[in-house]
């Protein structure tokens, strides 16, 4: 064996590991199983992975189930996997298990073996030999001969959860925060830059088109309020999907029967997750619903094609309006913020709303793989969660 591997053993035996990560057997299994894309998961679903297993660990320390010296290091490690600390420890592609399971592990890996180091776990620093299936023999503190419990990644990391019900929830929490964090504020401030160019435009008669051809006058202030009219219903259709995707799968565990979790765990773990996010999450009100289908993702989906439908119809209106200058439209001037040729100097084009096309381009198109994959749910599990997460569904 390399000097730089150590040897991990788990159920189906023994496997090399890169001897300085944090990650161990199973982690390093799909990442040899699943070379397929390069694509790896965004920055908010490892956040909101890092946070649920923090809560998680403080929930199960508060009911009795874990010590308070091991939650303490797995709540700090879990807070560094939040804060992003240790994101080139997440190398795993996207298209993988259908379930999650191999990201699952991946988190569960990653902190037990942050937060043993933590803890000050002998031999942690050696190339060693580990199988989880006997972590729990722990090694003696050489300062005062005790035993230090290593942490293990099933049995105190993932406590009270299973990858079946903790993948789901860490989808809906990273998309609707990315929802309100990011997306509903940049609508509101489109909304009201296009209202303020409706009120600036209200006295600048021009023509009406239909069908391309020449109509009757309309101003172009009434097409800006068109089109502030337009992302004002995107904003709304967008709001109307927080209630459903506010449901989290959490405490439905394997199969939606909540099998060794607390009958409290989840909505002990939601409260707090609410405390510290300011949002309003809550448990789901069916467990089997949540874990075998995916249509609050496909329904949020659609509101953001309606949107980017939306978006390219107002792009297209201004490249249109400001083709020319001379032989197009040019009732509008676009401003210059890039040369528009190698060849032409002078010339300026509409890249902000050609790159805007392209984008809802792919919004539509990330629909169409949402659609699949909510689709795909057979008996008690949606197995193409990551084609959800690949299409970063926001």
């Amino acid at each position: 064996m390399p000097e730089e591997y150590r040897l991990e053993t788990d159920s189906l035996g023994e496997i090399e590991v890169p001897k300085d990560a944090l990650w161990g057997a199973q982690t390093q299994r799909a990442i040899e199983n699943f070379p397929i894309s390069g694509i790896r998961f965004s920055r908010d679903f490892i956040g909101a992975l890092g946070m649920l297993k923090y809560l998680a660990c403080q929930v199960n320390r508060d009911l009795g189930l874990i010590d308070s010296a091991m939650a303490t290091a797995i709540s700090n490690a879990a807070m560094e996997v939040t804060e992003g600390k240790w994101d080139d420890e997440f190398p795993l592609d996207i298209f993988q298990t259908g379930s999650g399971t191999s990201t699952n592990m991946n988190a569960n890996e990653v902190i037990a073996r942050r937060a043993s180091q933590l803890m000050n776990v002998a031999g942690l620093t050696e190339t060693e030999k580990i199988d989880i299936t006997k972590l729990n023999a722990g090694k003696a503190d050489p300062a005062t001969g005790k035993i230090r419990q290593r942490v293990h990644p099933n049995d105190h990391v993932n406590m009270s959860q299973s990858s079946n019900d903790i993948i789901p929830s860490c989808i809906h929490v990273a998309a609707l925060v990315s929802l309100e964090k990011d997306l509903m504020p940049a609508l509101h401030r489109l909304r009201a830059a296009l209202e303020e160019k409706s009120d600036e435009f209200a006295k600048v008669i021009k023509i009406g088109r239909t069908h391309l051809q020449d109509a009757t006058p309309v101003t172009l202030g009434q097409e800006f309020g068109g089109y502030a009219s337009m992302i004002a219903h995107a904003i709304g259709r967008l709001g109307n999907v927080r209630w459903h995707l506010s449901e989290l799968a959490l405490g439905g565990t394997a199969v939606g029967t909540g099998l060794n979790a607390p009958a409290e765990f989840s909505q002990m773990v939601i409260e707090r997750l609410n405390e510290l996010s300011g949002m309003e999450f809550r448990e789901a009100e069916n467990h089997f619903e949540a874990q075998s289908a995916r249509d609050a993702l496909v329904e949020t989906s659609g509101a953001l094609k309606s949107a980017a439908v939306s978006l390219i119809k107002i792009a297209n209106d201004i490249r249109w309006l400001g083709s020319g200058p001379r032989s197009g439209f040019g009732e509008i001037k676009i401003p210059a913020v890039a040369p528009g040729s190698s060849i032409m100097p002078g010339k300026i084009n509409p890249v902000i709303a050609e790159s805007l096309l392209q984008v809802c381009a792919k919004v539509i198109g990330n629909d169409a793989t949402i659609t699949f994959a909510g689709a795909s749910g057979n008996f008690e599990l949606n197995v193409m969660l990551q084609a959800v997460v690949g299409r970063k569904i926001l």
